[in-house]
C-alpha cells in the first residue's frame, strides 16, 4: 500500500464511518500529505506500512522547528489517528506515533461576553436595512442555543419545533441532538421569517435554508465572521470576538447561574465533559462568591 491510496482509504473511512464533511477530510489528511512531502524531500522510501517510529520522531524533530507547540500537538495527534486507523483496518499491528510525546501547550481560553455586552451588540444591528432584522435573529440564535456557526448556516426551517421549545441540531459528525430554544430567540425569528425572509426570491437549493443571503441563498461562515467583526468595531468592545464567543458565553452564563455541567454538555452537543469544562470556564471572583456563599465553612 502506497501513501496515495492510504490517504484515500482513509478518506473513505473518515466520510462514511465517521460522517465527516469535506472540510474535515482536508484537515485530518493535510498533516499525513506533509509526511509524505517530506519523506519525498529527503529520499526516504517508505510505505505507510513500513514506516517506523525512528523516522516519524525525525519528521516531528523538524516540524517543531517550523510550527507552534498547539499545531506540532495536532499533527502528532492526527497522525495517531491514521495509524490507528491502519491497525484497525489490519494493515498493521502497531502505531509508530504511540510514544511520541504531544509538547505541553497550556489552555487558552477563549474570551466571554457580559449580558451588557452581548445587549450592546444586538443593539448596534441597523434595523433600518432589511438585513438587519436577520443579522439580530443570528446574534440572538448564536447566544440563545450555543450553536457552533457551522450549525447555524446549516439551521433549517424544518429543523425548528418552536411550539416545543427546542431546536433539531447537526453537528459534527452529523450527529444530531435538540437543543432548547427561548421565549426571545423564538421572537426575533418569527420577525426575520415573517417580514423579511418571506419576501425574498430563494435559491430552490435554500428553500428549507433559515437564514439566507440577500440573493436567496444560504450564508458563507465567512459573511457571520464579518457581520460580527464590523458590529464589534461599532460598538467598541476590546475583545477577541467570533461566533464563537457567543457559544462560549452560552455555555459559562448557563453553569454561572446554577445550570448542570451534564445538561450544558448536551445542549453543546460535546462528547467529552472536559471538553466543556474547558468551555465553561468560570472568573475566579465567582468561584469565590460560590463558596461564600454555600460552602459550610463560609463563616
Amino acid at each position: 500500500m502506497n501513501w496515495h491510496q492510504a490517504i484515500k482509504d482513509y478518506q473513505n473511512y473518515l466520510r462514511i464511518e465517521r460522517g465527516l464533511s469535506a472540510n474535515s477530510l482536508a484537515s485530518y489528511t493535510l498533516d499525513i500529505k506533509k509526511l509524505m512531502k517530506w519523506l519525498d524531500i529527503n529520499l526516504i522510501e517508505m510505505s505507510p506500512l513500513s514506516i517506523s517510529e525512528e523516522t516519524l520522531q525525525q519528521f516531528i524533530y523538524q516540524i517543531a522547528k517550523e510550527v507552534n507547540p498547539k499545531s506540532q500537538s495536532r499533527i502528532i495527534s492526527g497522525l495517531r489517528g491514521f495509524f490507528n486507523y491502519l491497525i484497525f483496518e489490519e494493515y498493521r499491528s502497531t502505531n509508530p506515533m504511540e510514544l511520541i510525546e504531544s509538547p505541553k501547550i497550556g489552555r487558552k481560553l477563549p474570551d466571554t461576553l457580559a449580558i451588557s455586552e452581548i445587549d450592546q451588540l444586538i443593539k448596534a444591528v441597523d434595523l433600518s436595512k432589511p438585513q438587519g432584522e436577520r443579522n439580530r435573529a443570528i446574534l440572538e440564535t448564536l447566544y440563545g442555543c450555543g450553536l457552533r456557526v457551522s450549525e447555524l448556516i446549516t439551521l433549517k426551517i424544518s429543523d425548528l419545533f418552536f411550539e416545543e421549545g427546542f431546536i433539531k441540531i447537526t453537528g459534527k459528525g452529523n450527529k444530531q441532538r435538540f437543543v432548547p430554544i427561548g421565549d426571545t430567540t423564538i421572537k426575533y425569528i418569527n420577525i426575520y421569517q415573517n417580514q423579511i425572509r418571506v419576501h425574498q426570491k430563494i435559491k430552490p437549493e435554500a428553500n428549507d435554508t433559515l437564514f439566507l443571503n440577500r440573493r436567496g441563498n444560504g450564508l458563507t461562515r465567512a459573511m457571520i465572521f464579518t457581520i460580527i467583526k464590523q458590529l464589534v468595531e461599532k460598538t467598541g468592545i476590546q475583545k477577541n470576538i467570533s461566533p464563537h464567543t457567543f457559544r462560549h458565553s452560552f455555555a459559562t452564563h448557563l453553569l454561572e447561574n446554577g445550570a448542570d455541567l451534564r445538561a450544558i454538555q448536551q445542549m453543546l452537543g460535546h462528547e467529552s465533559i472536559t471538553t466543556t469544562e474547558i468551555y465553561t470556564h468560570l472568573e475566579t471572583s465567582f468561584l469565590t462568591e460560590t463558596i461564600n456563599k454555600f460552602h459550610p465553612r463560609r463563616d
